[in-house]
């Protein structure tokens, strides 16, 4: 599969990491088979986070086995230095491991939160602290929010290395400022900086009137599931400037067709991807909107 610079880092990361959100919905056995065949297709790059239910526990076992084939990521929605250490070291007893190669600021989204990050008893401290004893690597960021707060983010952080935020072609048809997340991966890049891609997959918010418990797919956005269609998204994501990686859609039973789609990725063509943008113009949009 092939591999990109994760910005400064100096990770080179498949273009596809395993969100592995999607271990939350199986069995043990289950998940290890899966986690196996992800890594056995040659992804090195996983994303996870306490917040996926039982992912961690679940990740584990296979980590306990191949730990050296994998950057890992997590993260933590703590934004205090205690909130933020207790949630590090819960996350390393969990994943059964002794240090994270990427440590994340997760779902950053107001200007307030980056306030307290940074403050004198902020979650900045600990990651830190973390990263002087050896227990985390890289530090990041990620955010479903305004590209603004990002920005402000990366500014007002100089330790961030990467950050990971929506990147797809329904994003990218919408003209406005709450959406110019391709021209942001491109403008990180620049910086040195690894952008993670995350919703590649999403084809619009479920309807309002949808149950979760009707939902055909366990995820937060309905995905696209045709192959054809799960391969074209992969390859207008990777086609971005900037974008190293993605993740795929957390449901389990897509996770296969997308593994086909990123060991088979070829580049897209600009006249693709405007034909692409332009056949989602009249889509609505599966990122949230929020102002700044």
């Amino acid at each position: 599969m092939e591999t990109r610079p994760l910005g400064d880092t100096g990770q080179d990361s498949t273009v596809l990491t395993f969100g592995a959100i999607a271990l939350d919905f199986l069995d043990q056995d289950e998940a290890d088979e899966v986690t196996e065949a992800v890594l056995d297709r040659g992804v090195n790059h996983i994303d996870v986070a306490p917040q996926y239910g039982t992912a961690e526990v679940k990740l584990a076992p296979t980590l306990a086995d191949r730990r050296e084939e994998v950057f890992l990521g997590c993260k933590t929605l703590e934004r205090s230095y205690e909130g933020a250490w207790e949630k590090l070291e819960a996350s390393l007893d969990r994943l059964g491991v002794d240090h994270i190669d990427l440590y994340q600021f997760h779902a950053v989204t107001e200007s307030a939160e980056i306030d307290t990050i940074t403050g004198d008893d902020g979650a900045l401290k600990a990651y830190r602290e973390a990263q002087e004893e050896g227990i985390i690597d890289h530090i990041g960021l990620t955010s479903h929010g305004n590209p603004g707060v990002i920005r402000e983010a990366v500014e007002r952080i100089p330790d961030l290395e990467t950050a990971m935020f929506p990147v797809n072609a329904t994003v990218a048809a919408h003209d406005d400022d709450a959406h110019a997340f391709p021209e942001l991966a491109r403008e990180l890049s620049e910086q040195g900086m690894g952008v993670l891609a995350i919703k590649t997959f999403a084809k619009q918010p479920w309807p309002d009137d949808l149950p979760a418990d009707e939902r055909p797919y366990n995820t937060w956005y309905e995905p696209y599931d045709d192959p054809a269609e799960l391969r074209r998204s992969l390859r207008f994501t990777l086609a971005q400037d900037g974008v190293t990686t993605l993740t795929n859609a957390g449901d389990p039973r897509l996770v296969d067709d997308i593994l086909d789609a990123a060991a088979d990725f070829e580049p897209m063509d600009d006249d693709e991807q405007a034909a692409m943008v332009d056949e989602r113009r009249s889509e609505e949009s599966p990122v949230p909107t929020v102002d700044i």
